[in-house]
């Protein structure tokens, strides 16, 4: 690929937009575009057209995507599959119009059935009922996947889709209410750590099980397979191994240093009961994972107290006290 060549990162003001924007550059691929969500409303499709008109990007990276934890997801379904609709159908059909030489689209390891053999094989894919707690989310990224799917048959593009597991790391949502399990946890482990509190409440059993991997590691796979892969496959990207909400905790109490009792509230669901999947695709193609999870946490928590909790002073104004 041609390192001057214009690349529009859609998604670039998120997590893990900015980690395959950074992941790109350090390649030496500069040209690269790309409007935060109150710049550019992606579920607009004149927009998103009037965009792709004037700039005329060669290379698309489809990461935006409206995403949140279980909360977020059980209460605002409709949302979550109304706009990932809307803005992987403006950004697929402007690539389509505009002759965009290849997109790469970003799924999700949710759109998997919700009792899926384990580990999670490519061939799974709409062989079964979904999670109910993030349906809507699910059926967005599989109609995304499809449409690039069938773009390649009809009209020859040359789309691919990757399917990430739990990503975590630099860039992560820390609010109470939106983050992915790494940071909410993180979040609770600080927050008991500061209040010296002797318990610290949890969401379902802390049996459920869930494969997570580092961000740079997913933007480094990303980066592999645009360069490297042309075709109608799609592939699982994750480390293949996984860990249960109870060991995740503990695992992060040990990297904040501070431990408290755990107290599981059963009247809470878990979602899917395991999410791993099989990444042995991906493995033949010539890539794996780096970043083992307890570096990878080591790494977000540093990110959350060096560059997380600062920004949030600044705003609430305590910087300037």
């Amino acid at each position: 690929m041609d390192k001057s060549a214009k690349i529009f990162i859609a998604g670039r003001g998120g997590q893990v937009g900015s980690a395959i924007e950074r992941k790109f550059r350090s390649e030496g691929m500069n040209n690269i575009i790309g409007l935060r969500s109150r710049e550019m409303d992606l579920r607009e499709q004149s927009v998103v057209r009037d965009y792709f008109d004037r700039e005329r990007p060669e290379y698309v990276i489809l990461a935006a995507a409206k995403v949140g934890g279980i909360m977020a997801n059980i209460q605002s379904p409709a949302e979550f599959l109304y706009d990932n609709l809307a803005i992987q159908n403006s950004i697929i059909e402007a690539s389509r119009i505009y002759g965009v030489k290849k997109l790469l689209f970003l799924a999700s390891s949710c759109i998997y059935p919700r009792l899926a053999p384990q580990p999670m094989k490519e061939e799974y894919l709409m062989d079964g009922k979904l999670e109910p707690t993030n349906e809507g989310y699910a059926i967005a990224k599989i109609a995304g996947l499809k449409l690039c799917e069938f773009y390649n048959k009809q009209y020859g593009t040359d789309y691919i889709s990757v399917m990430p597991c739990n990503i975590y790391g630099y860039g992560d949502n820390f609010s109470p209410t939106r983050s992915h399990v790494v940071a909410a946890l993180i979040r609770k482990v600080y927050e008991a750590k500061m209040s010296g509190a002797e318990t610290i409440p949890m969401w379902g059993t802390g049996v459920a099980r869930r494969e997570l991997m580092f961000v740079d590691d997913l933007a480094d796979a990303c980066y592999y397979l645009f360069d490297t892969y042309s075709g109608n496959e799609f592939f699982n990207v994750g480390t293949g191994t996984d860990v249960s909400i109870k060991e995740l905790v503990e695992l992060i109490m040990d990297v904040v240093d501070y431990h408290a009792e755990l107290k599981f509230d059963t009247s809470k669901p878990d979602g899917m009961p395991r999410k791993l999947m099989d990444v042995s695709k991906l493995t033949k193609a010539g890539w794996t994972a780096k970043v083992n999870l307890r570096e990878g946490l080591e790494k977000t928590y540093a990110y959350f107290l060096n560059t997380v909790l600062p920004e949030e002073k600044k705003r609430s104004g305590e910087g300037d006290k």
